[in-house]
């Protein structure tokens, strides 16, 4: 389950990220509402060496982003700007050279190294010498960015359909080193709803891989399909998680997605945690 922003959080910065030889500006601002003015200037410094001294938690602002590496940068795209209604930042492609090898993919390299296997064959695309090329675009959503990733050939265009690498075939949740990424419904929408609109709006674009679990026992799609629109959403009870609504979602690209709610006594609950690291970080 994600973190329930608050709506008061401001923004989280901008990073540089170096690559290829060439800057990356590798993001906008990820804020719940309201965003740093694009002329803000830096914050003045707290003293000669007092953030660089600072345990390493409170040298941070926050998560940037979250990335997402996709089969077909095209579908993606509109899965998350028309269907979900993120809105593009800016798009960035065809990377490569030995910067950006080295930045992501180093440790990999070391590993097919120590398995003496062509890198190639666990994955790892050669950035270095073009034969692949790496595509981002960055998409804004009311309190978090999202990067979408592909890697292709040097012989397919931008956008392509065709990834680099085939895709993992296997997508449980259980599996450590999965990860999800989790969308926040407003307050005052039928979940319910909401999850059966968001199936039939993907399903009119031809995302049919995009799915909605069911809280009830199903033996098949059909099954799935047929199951009653209550069956939509997961209402938690028990504290500490009361005021939950969930369920959990394949995106288009196979990729686990949660939808949430957080009412009443959660939503409190992250709304004093908040409180409290804001209370605790203004103290270092």
């Amino acid at each position: 389950m994600g973190n329930v922003e608050q709506e008061n959080i401001h923004g989280l910065g901008r990073r540089d990220v170096l690559t290829a030889g060439g800057t990356l500006v590798a993001g906008a601002m990820a804020s719940a509402v309201a965003s740093e003015p694009a002329d803000a200037q830096p914050r003045p410094r707290q003293g000669s060496g007092s953030r660089n001294d600072a345990p390493v938690g409170a040298r941070l602002q926050g998560v940037q982003h979250f990335g997402l590496t996709v089969q077909n940068m095209e579908r993606a795209y509109e899965f998350y700007t028309q269907v979900l209604g993120g809105t593009e930042v800016f798009r960035h492609g065809d990377f490569q050279g030995d910067a950006v090898q080295n930045t992501l993919l180093a440790d990999q390299e070391i590993v097919a190294a120590e398995k003496h296997v062509d890198a190639a064959t666990i994955g790892v695309p050669d950035l270095r010498g073009g034969s692949q090329r790496l595509d981002v675009r960055f998409i804004q959503f009311d309190n978090m960015v999202l990067e979408l990733l592909q890697y292709r050939d040097s012989n397919e265009p931008m956008g392509t359909p065709n990834s680099f690498a085939e895709p993992v075939q296997h997508m449980s949740p259980a599996f450590p080193r999965m990860m999800h990424i989790c969308f926040y419904v407003r307050d005052d929408v039928d979940f319910n709803k909401f999850i059966t609109d968001l199936e039939a709006e993907s399903a009119r674009r031809g995302m049919n891989q995009v799915r909605a679990n069911r809280t009830i026992r199903v033996h098949s799609e059909a099954e799935r399909r047929a199951a009653p629109q209550s069956a939509n959403t997961n209402r938690v009870t028990q504290a500490p998680s009361d005021g939950w609504e969930l369920i959990y979602c394949k995106g288009p690209e196979g990729e686990q997605l949660e939808f949430v709610k957080a009412l009443g006594p959660v939503k409190k609950r992250f709304s004093d945690a908040f409180a409290a690291r804001q209370r605790l970080v203004s103290t270092r």
